[in-house]
């Protein structure tokens, strides 16, 4: 009797196995993920580049609005949750975006080591919504060694949307942004997004997300 209980239990369970299997990859939180360095590439502001911090700096020293906190942006367009006009909030991120380096623009955390040691396997892709490259190339040429700026891929778009067309373009499978709209439009079209977790993107979405460069490189094959 109890032999043919022990035969029943293992049948159960080779037909829950059977029926209830996993393809190749599929279910895969970012822990359990391995991915190539050339598989993956990255948004520049928000995610390599601590943009935020230079906007609430030059907005307090340059312009003295002084009363906010990184935390009370929550939404991607500052101006919607700021009380802060219009025309400052462009002049600053175009102060931003024409000249990164006076500005005093730094790299997210860990972001620089995670990179370097990325191009020592692969190209690195970075598709960027600026459309200004050269400000780019020299800040990336500032914290980056000249070795590891010849393996880095920087595409400046010049929009927020249509990143996907991009991607497949540089046959990258994943893709790591702060804006979770492009990462909603990245997941309809085929390419598995990880949103950079950021005040203005939470609450807006339901993907796989990372806080920091230290989760980026878990998830790597390095």
């Amino acid at each position: 009797m109890k032999s043919d209980r022990l035969l029943m239990l293992i049948t159960v369970f080779q037909c829950r196995d059977y029926f209830f299997k996993k393809e190749p990859g599929q279910g895969k939180d970012r822990r359990e993920m391995k991915i190539q360095s050339g598989e993956i590439g990255f948004d520049l502001d928000g995610v390599i580049a601590d943009t935020a911090e230079a906007f609430i700096r030059l907005a307090c020293n340059e312009h003295a609005f002084c009363s906010f906190t990184l935390e009370e942006i929550t939404t991607f367009q500052v101006e919607d949750c700021l009380n802060i006009p219009i025309p400052v909030v462009e002049e600053i991120f175009n102060t931003i975006l024409h000249d990164s380096l006076a500005t005093g623009l730094q790299p997210m955390e860990g972001a620089v080591d995670v990179i370097t040691e990325m191009t020592s396997a692969a190209p690195v892709t970075i598709i960027t919504a600026r459309s200004l490259q050269q400000p780019v190339e020299d800040w990336l040429q500032h914290f980056f060694p000249a070795s590891v700026c010849a393996n880095i891929r920087l595409v400046a778009m010049g929009r927020h949307d249509d990143k996907a067309r991009y991607i497949h373009e540089h046959r990258l499978r994943y893709f790591i942004d702060d804006r979770a709209e492009t990462c909603l439009q990245l997941a309809d079209a085929a390419i598995t997004p990880f949103v950079f977790s950021q005040p203005w993107n939470q609450g807006k979405h339901d993907l796989q997300s990372v806080k920091s460069w230290l989760e980026i490189h878990a998830m790597l094959a390095l």
